[in-house]
């Protein structure tokens, strides 16, 4: 595997001015019809014998091609036949061919006045947006058997979820045949985990009880971008290549949790116990997957793994973004822009690793009471004795943007270990090899669930519950009231809670013993009214390509936990690689990913130890202290699946349940909303919607910090989502013709969009665009810009009818 020392397919620019390309179709169909046409010219007279017998072999070839279409429909449909004898000659550092697609597609969903998923606080309410979200699919798969493949989703959430899944393995149905390989077995959807997304779109109760309950909204732009999403990436499947390698990325990541960490084994931490920049109390490698096509050699994605928090947008931010991963992945598309070696519509998902006890607020946490002092080591608390005033430092704190710059950074720390990979991997390939395209997924019932550990003991799992702990919250974002991390129980907080924790269910006494030494604050796991509450069973998922094997964890693995699972898989997929090739070659050494949280939203997993220490961690372990022996005992269970043709058991299984138990339930047509939609929109005495409140300078100097800001009269943007479209945009006059062209969107993160309403009688609102020509990783050039804002009104019938603003035009200099 490479690694560093520290230190689509038939894709076409829409001229939309976003960079992307817009869903077409029949632009494959156009270009395999101008083939055809070429391969069915008649030579000119005189040509010689050489070049009809040459033509005649080209034509033979298309023949076959048209015939492998008809019987093999699975392969590749029309719209993006590649044929391969017109690609380049592979080498053999390029490895094995696979099948290759990536896609990329909107999933924003409501920006205002929708609670943000992942701090758990009522009053945090969108009020703009600074960056898009998106959903990013990978899609690899088998040459020889094209139904073996996988895809592995990165949205731009906090998590994966089990109801979002279900209605996109109902959407892929509802497409058609072509779509028919994909299943539960080989879905596999991650989210990036970051906390400055829309809420009320999770399946069950307990995270939709601060949004006020279930966004109908947001939910269905999840669900409907990210299977256009699986659209791209299938329709531009065609033969390619993978690399794979691994680099150190320091300073975007530390560990909240150390005094939990410090439970575990000296002779564990010791093994990862590096150097000084290197403690091993997080993991600091990021593995990068590098996506090829054979057509024209060109890549066409990357999809990294790498664990750090989506917590750098503070619990204060009310501005919709990706959080760092979102920043990641933005700087390196636009990075390949105009790159020769990448394709259009170039792809790059940064994917959660085992992200439980991480943090990207890496100058730690330290008491805003005044104090000047650090919290405390044991239970992140402060000169009160509480956790309030205790909050994690970014790297660029002082800076107040509610943690926006600290953001942006940490996703540029990213970046650029990732970039400089990928370089490297151009010039010294890490080759994928092995035709094993594999993948299984089950569903298990951890409540209750008995098994036999390594050392011969039995063990068993509980119904799902969270200790008081919980409730504390951690330093990225601290709890309310009088709850503590670590020593937080009944008597140490208030004898209410005690009460309420009872009023809603009072946990049997084997319920408290099965969680021991966890204090039991809430019963979630037995809680059923008016529908449940947090998962009991949960998704247990591995996709394999040749010697890549990735772990598709439910919930948040902590850094140790995480190891340990890998290195369970680890042996036992290197195993059963020598029983592939029983002996007679060479086997590649197996390379373990985790991916996360995935598919549900099991909150946290934490290593026994880690979970007798009930920090926030072990507190958000819902099934007892034997949860990640659990998840690794199922996961190897079902490994043999994995299998390639030399191996016992070749073929994945269908989605599997160990004990014939029904499926988790699907909550999105039944769970509660008490969200207030949009009645009207109106507009002030003598005003017209988008017309310009305050308006810009005339002139902005770059390299100074510019701000270029104008104030329109606005409509609610609940209305319309402009789902593939934008907010705003910043226009560029064009000479010698005069025409203005668009040359930012709202999915650029210098450009921000903030909304605030203005009246609740008269339904009106304003709007402000931001533009700051210095921010982001291209400075535009000077000349004339002007700002425009588009919007959608609401009549008090429900009629939206759509409108425009634009602000004077302005100057940008030097």
């Amino acid at each position: 595997m490479h690694r560093e020392k520290e230190g689509g397919g038939l894709d076409r620019d829409d001229g939309d001015g976003d960079g992307e390309r817009d869903w077409d179709p029949k632009v494959g169909d156009r270009l395999l019809s101008s083939r055809r046409r070429g391969s069915r010219a008649r030579p000119a007279a005189g040509r010689s014998r050489r070049w009809d017998f040459l033509l005649a072999i080209l034509g033979v070839n298309v023949v076959v091609g048209l015939l492998l279409m008809t019987v093999a429909p699975n392969f590749l449909t029309v719209s993006h036949w590649q044929l391969p004898w017109f690609a380049p000659a592979a080498t053999n550092s390029d490895g094995d061919q696979y099948l290759v697609g990536v896609g990329k597609a909107d999933i924003t969903g409501p920006v205002v006045e929708v609670n943000l998923m992942g701090y758990a606080d009522p009053k945090q309410l969108g009020t703009g947006l600074r960056q898009r979200l998106f959903s990013r699919a990978f899609i690899v798969g088998d040459v020889s058997r094209p139904d073996d493949r996988f895809v592995y989703l990165v949205l731009d959430t906090q998590s994966g979820d089990t109801a979002v899944r279900y209605a996109i393995l109902n959407a892929l149905r509802g497409l058609g045949p072509a779509y028919a390989a994909y299943g539960h077995q080989n879905l596999a959807v991650t989210g990036t985990h970051s906390h400055a997304g829309p809420a009320g779109w999770l399946n069950y109760l307990l995270p939709q009880i601060t949004s006020k309950g279930f966004d109908r909204q947001g939910f269905q732009a999840i669900v409907d971008g990210a299977v256009l999403s699986i659209r791209r990436a299938h329709e531009s499947l065609q033969p390619g290549y993978l690399s794979l390698g691994t680099t150190k990325v320091h300073g975007a990541n530390v560990n909240r949790s150390l005094f939990a960490y410090l439970a575990n084994p000296h002779e564990e931490r010791a093994r990862y116990n590096a150097s000084a920049d290197d403690d091993g109390s997080v993991e600091k490698d990021l593995t990068l997957l590098k996506f090829k096509r054979a057509s024209d050699r060109k890549n066409i994605g990357v999809l990294t793994w790498f664990p750090t928090h989506g917590t750098s947008m503070l619990g204060n931010n009310t501005l919709i973004a990706g959080d760092n991963k979102g920043v990641a992945a933005y700087l390196f598309e636009q990075s390949v822009r105009g790159d020769d070696g990448a394709a259009e519509g170039f792809v790059a998902g940064f994917s959660q690793a085992n992200v439980g006890d991480t943090s990207p607020n890496i100058l730690g946490a330290w008491c805003e009471d005044g104090s000047g002092d650090m919290c405390t080591f044991e239970n992140s608390t402060c000169s009160d004795g509480k956790s309030q005033a205790c909050h994690a430092r970014g790297p660029l704190f002082r800076v107040p943007d509610n943690g926006a710059s600290s953001c942006f950074e940490i996703g540029k720390r990213q970046f650029e270990p990732a970039r400089h990979l990928y370089h490297a991997l151009e010039s010294d390939p890490n080759p994928v090899r092995g035709s094993s395209v594999k993948s299984f997924h089950t569903f298990h019932n951890m409540s209750g669930f008995s098994f036999i550990l390594p050392n011969g003991s039995v063990a068993r799992t509980c119904p799902a519950a969270l200790g008081y702990s919980f409730a504390a919250g951690t330093s990225d974002g601290p709890g309310a009231f009088d709850f503590t991390q670590h020593d937080g129980n009944e008597d140490t907080t208030s004898p209410m809670w005690r009460v309420v924790s009872r009023l809603l269910k009072e946990p049997t006494d084997e319920q408290r013993a099965c969680h021991s030494p966890k204090p039991i604050l809430l019963d979630v796991g037995e809680m059923y009214s008016p529908y449940q509450w947090t998962p009991n069973v949960v998704d247990v998922q591995v996709l394999r390509v040749g010697q890549l094997v990735i772990i598709v964890s439910p919930g948040e693995a902590t850094t140790m936990a995480g190891r340990r699972w890998k290195e369970a898989v680890g042996g036992a997929s290197a195993a059963l690689f020598e029983q592939e090739t029983g002996g007679k070659s060479p086997v590649a050494a197996p390379v373990v990913v985790l991916g996360g949280p995935a598919n549900s939203y099991t909150h946290y997993i934490a290593t026994e130890e880690e979970y007798t220490i009930q920090r926030y961690e072990g507190a958000s372990t819902l099934y007892g202290p034997h949860t990640l022996a659990a998840y690794i005992n199922v996961t190897l269970s079902f490994l043999p699946y994995l299998g390639g043709s030399g191996s016992h058991c070749t073929a994945p299984p269908p989605t599997s349940h160990q004990d014939g138990s029904v499926f988790p339930p699907d909550n999105s047509n039944r769970s509660l909303s008490f969200i207030p939609g949009v009645v009207r929109d109106g507009t002030p005495l003598f005003k017209s919607f988008g017309d310009v409140l305050a308006d810009v300078d005339s002139v902005y100097r770059l390299g100074q910090g510019a701000r270029v800001r104008a104030t329109f009269v606005g409509a609610n943007p609940r209305n319309n989502l402009h789902l593939e479209g934008t907010y705003a945009a910043v226009e560029r006059l064009s000479p010698p013709n005069g025409e203005w062209r668009q040359v930012r969107d709202d999915a650029d993160w210098a450009l921000v969009f903030h909304w605030r309403r203005t009246s609740e009688v008269l339904g009106s609102s304003e709007v402000d665009l931001v533009w700051e020509p210095d921010a982001g990783p291209h400075v535009p050039d000077p000349g004339v810009y002007r700002l425009r804002y588009y919007g959608d009104a609401k009549s008090v019938g429900g009629t939206l009818t759509p409108f425009e603003g634009a602000s004077k035009a302005f100057t940008l200099f030097w």
